[in-house]
């Protein structure tokens, strides 16, 4: 199968507005510019001559979150804008800290921030200024055919902040160089990778994290629907199968379709211990990465139900259960006054806007026009089915033949989303709508149609005995267009410095192979020197989202320590040569990332918690029978020391009940934490201990203290 360039090209402009609405969602910002006059710029020297004449339009010294000098400004006719957060002299170490967003989107996203989600306190307290950028602003991500070169936003405007942010630092400073390291997440990973393999002497190494592959774009999403669509019945089985101390198997009780869905997404690398977050998997940003799927390959969603070879010729009884081709009528249009009124959710789609839902409301009434123009409507019925991922397509009025712009369908109201058509204008009571989801079901499996090259192993189900696609191929691969349109390039592996990668084993939308994926090719260019530049540390129980909060706690931590320690530790290894720990160890079997059980074994960062209920992962006992509860937490030689120890034991996550540390039994590396808890009802409890290590031992810092938890299942009768 070949790319031909020129589609390659023409579709990466498409994709470059795509994937900024996708990351957009994933990140929940806005963007936001800055139209202060401007004072006098500093003596910089651009080497990039997009951003030859920076601008400087506040410089003033701020005391919260600590003392900080906030200098913020911009590159004269773009649309970039900056922020840096200048440490004082005395707590300076020499680098910065630049933290790459999802998407171009906002210089001040970090203001405000608290605990260890504070980047300008974290930053500041490691030696560090702190920079951001709006990655090039609206500029960067410009409309179809609008002729905007796609690396501005992947990479070229952060890395013009980075360079004017040492003028301003060897200003205030002194004449010596700064250090530069930048991280980002998910869009974020693949735009920092980006920058440091296409940039030299901009930074000296990055903190790529949670990312994804040129593959994973729309490919994780659509097996991962397909799963959600066959299994939806058996999920909360499949995810109790899998949990610590089942004596079952997740294909137990599936039939045969099932099992093979099961198998499908499995092996594509949705982590099977990631099914406990089922009640919140839904479309996520495939809500917006579909349109193009389907602008991109419109042909594609006929063939899927006329010709052999894919699932939608000789449907299984399930697909055609769940088709929907269903007219109704606009019952009522819904404006957003009388949509706060009628209590409908004012939550806006994420990354459409900030602050509270009446905020959001208000503000798209102070829009123009936007009294004549409906928030919502509601339709005179709806089908019984699940109408996720359903087209909503006009059928008479002024606009016949077009979709719906939409977010969500709840009971009877259509919660309507952004009009970029025009669409909305012309719609009246009566108007005919088609609730139709033919393309959705096609899409969830297109990645079936999309196997690239032998180096993808989670394909491999895919590929008959001589390595040929056993399904029908479309012409060309969507996913390196995401890709190129995030980063501005294809990752290659190549890059000068240093890098240490992170990756989650719980990652529901980044899968956690990604990583292994980049390494190889990262090994295929360093060869034997790959350990001198590059690390990649798996964390356990950790998701996608780089927050504190967590949304299944007693299932998750948070990453935001590891991603802290090992900023430190990039520097250490720039500065003076003192290399981070080891790569974490790990297997690839079939699409799943397996790990060492001991933290001796599997190296890395993080310690390894084993929790025991009356000395094994699952305990059955009589009501107000006493359960003993041993935990061993294991850590890795020379990351630190056990700082905290919660305990939670009604599955509420709040981790209130704290262990004495001051009591426990320590053998090595090893710390060993024991109590004893009696349930009052009958059901079946999970135990969890959440610990925290970190590298000085010091328990008050909010930062670097590196998360993990274990498990155990009580059975009260």
């Amino acid at each position: 199968m070949k790319l031909i360039r020129n589609d390659w090209r023409y579709y990466s402009t498409k994709f470059a507005v795509l994937t900024f609405i996708f990351f957009t969602c994933l990140s929940q910002n806005t963007l936001w510019a800055m139209s202060k006059s401007p004072t006098a710029p500093l003596n910089y020297i651009a080497t990039d001559a997009e951003f030859s004449e920076a601008y400087i339009d506040v410089d003033e010294w701020r005391d919260t979150p600590v003392k900080h000098r906030y200098v913020h400004g911009g590159f004269k006719n773009t649309d970039t804008r900056f922020s840096f957060y200048m440490s004082p002299k005395k707590q300076y170490d020499g680098r910065f800290f630049q933290y790459i967003t999802p998407v171009p989107d906002n210089e001040n996203l970090s203001q405000g921030a608290t605990g260890e989600e504070d980047k300008i306190g974290f930053s500041i307290s490691s030696g560090a200024y702190f920079v951001e950028s709006n990655g090039g602003g609206v500029g960067a991500t410009a409309t179809p055919g609008a002729g905007i070169d796609p690396t501005i936003g992947a990479y070229r405007a952060n890395a013009a902040v980075a360079q004017f942010s040492r003028a301003v630092a060897m200003q205030m400073y002194g004449s010596k160089r700064p250090y530069g390291y930048a991280f980002g997440g998910s869009g974020g990973g693949f735009r920092t990778i980006g920058g440091i393999e296409n940039t030299e002497g901009v930074w000296d190494g990055v903190v790529p994290y949670v990312i994804g592959t040129p593959m994973t774009i729309p490919n994780v999403f659509t097996v991962r629907m397909y799963a959600l669509r066959v299994l939806q019945d058996k999920l909360p089985m499949i995810a109790d199968a899998v949990d610590v101390g089942s004596n079952k198997s997740p294909y137990d009780g599936l039939n045969a379709e099932e099992q093979a869905a099961l198998a499908e997404v499995t092996k594509m690398g949705f982590p099977l211990r990631g099914w406990h977050a089922y009640p919140h998997l839904g479309m996520h940003g495939f809500a917006v990465l579909f349109p193009g799927v389907v602008m991109a390959d419109r042909q594609y969603f006929s063939d899927f139900w006329t010709k052999p070879g894919y699932e939608g010729f000789k449907p299984p009884a399930s697909l055609l259960a769940a088709k929907i081709s269903h007219v109704t009528s606009i019952k009522k249009l819904i404006m957003a006054d009388q949509a706060s009124a009628m209590g409908v959710d004012m939550t806006p789609l994420a990354g459409q806007g900030r602050g509270t839902a009446d905020a959001a409301w208000k503000a798209l009434q102070q829009q123009p026009a936007a009294a004549q123009i409906p928030v919502a409507v509601q339709l005179a019925s709806v089908p019984a089915k699940n109408t996720v991922g359903a087209d909503l397509i006009l059928e008479s009025g002024a606009n016949a033949g077009k979709a719906l712009p939409k977010t969500r369908l709840e009971n009877d109201i259509l919660v309507l989303g952004r009009d970029h058509s025009g669409v909305l204008n012309g719609l009246k009571v009566g108007d005919q709508i088609r609730i139709d989801n033919a393309n959705f079901l096609a899409a969830q499996t297109y990645h079936r149609h999309q196997v690239p090259g032998p180096e993808y192993s989670v394909w491999d189900q895919f590929r008959d005995p001589a390595g040929e696609p056993i399904y029908p191929q479309r012409p060309m691969l969507l996913g390196p267009l995401f890709a190129q349109a995030a980063s501005g390039t294809v990752q290659t592996g190549k890059f000068k410095g240093k890098m240490i990668l992170l990756e989650n084993l719980y990652d529901t939308e980044a899968y956690p192979w990604s990583a292994d994926w980049y390494r190889s090719q990262v090994k295929a260019h360093l060869g034997d020197d790959a350990d001198k530049h590059f690390r990649l540390w798996y964390t356990d129980h950790a998701n996608h989202g780089d927050s504190a909060k967590q949304t299944s706690a007693t299932h998750t931590v948070s990453y935001l320590g590891v991603l802290q320690q090992a900023l430190r530790d990039l520097s250490l290894w720039v500065e003076k040569d003192i290399a981070p720990p080891a790569n974490t160890q790990y297997q690839l079997v079939d699409g799943q990332v397996i790990v060492p059980s001991t933290a001796a074994e599997r190296k890395g960062i993080q310690a390894v918690v084993h929790l025991l209920a009356n000395g094994k992962e699952r305990a059955e006992v009589a009501l107000g029978e006493a359960v003993n509860l041993k935990a061993t937490v294991d850590v890795p030689a020379d990351t630190g020391s056990v700082v905290s120890a919660y305990w939670d034991f009604d599955g509420k996550g709040e981790f209130v009940i704290a262990a004495d540390l001051s009591e426990a039994e320590r053998r090595g590396n090893s710390v060993i934490v024991s109590t004893t808890h009696q349930f009052d009802k009958p059901g079946t409890y999970f135990a969890v201990l959440r610990v925290a290590t970190q590298r000085e031992g010091d328990r008050k810092t909010p930062f670097t203290k590196i998360q993990n938890l274990g498990r155990a299942r009580v059975v009260v009768k």
